[in-house]
């Protein structure tokens, strides 16, 4: 059995530099800033080794949210309203609902994932969050995948 991929979110100022530039680099391809590797790897001063090693680990946080599908994972508490409350605060966010997955409550909380289109939210990702976190009823919420 392989071993499962672990994802942290780190700020920015405690990566080693050669991440950040990575990251950098990415962007500039992206946006046509640099039309090679060569060319972004030069211009940010790394090796091209070192941003194809670590290329598909590097992803800047607030870019996840672009164009992307995220699986969320919450435990709620089994009370009325819970659910529904989650729900428009997603939709409050403009993320569009893909699919939702609910567990029969045990214990008075459930398991519910929710995997979203993210990339028309008129918020953050972290506002979104934020409001889920604190929305009553929510004992657990965090980015499963995405």
């Amino acid at each position: 059995m392989g071993a499962k991929t672990k994802f942290y979110i780190v700020a920015a100022e405690a990566l080693p530099e050669i991440f950040i530039k990575v990251a950098e680099a990415k962007r500039m391809m992206q946006t046509g800033e640099a039309a090679t590797v060569g060319a972004a790897t030069r211009q940010v001063g790394i090796s091209r080794s070192a941003f194809y090693k670590y290329k598909d680990a590097v992803q800047p946080f607030n870019n996840m949210k672009a164009g992307r599908i995220i699986t969320f994972y919450t435990m709620l508490k089994d009370n009325p309203g819970v659910l529904s409350n989650v729900l428009s605060i997603f939709a409050g966010s403009g993320a569009n609902i893909l699919t939702i997955n609910q567990s029969i409550p045990t214990n008075g909380c459930a398991a519910v994932t929710v995997s979203a289109e993210t990339s028309e939210m008129e918020q953050t990702l972290e506002e979104l969050i934020a409001s889920v976190t604190s929305a009553e009823g929510v004992v657990k919420f965090d980015i499963l995948a995405g």
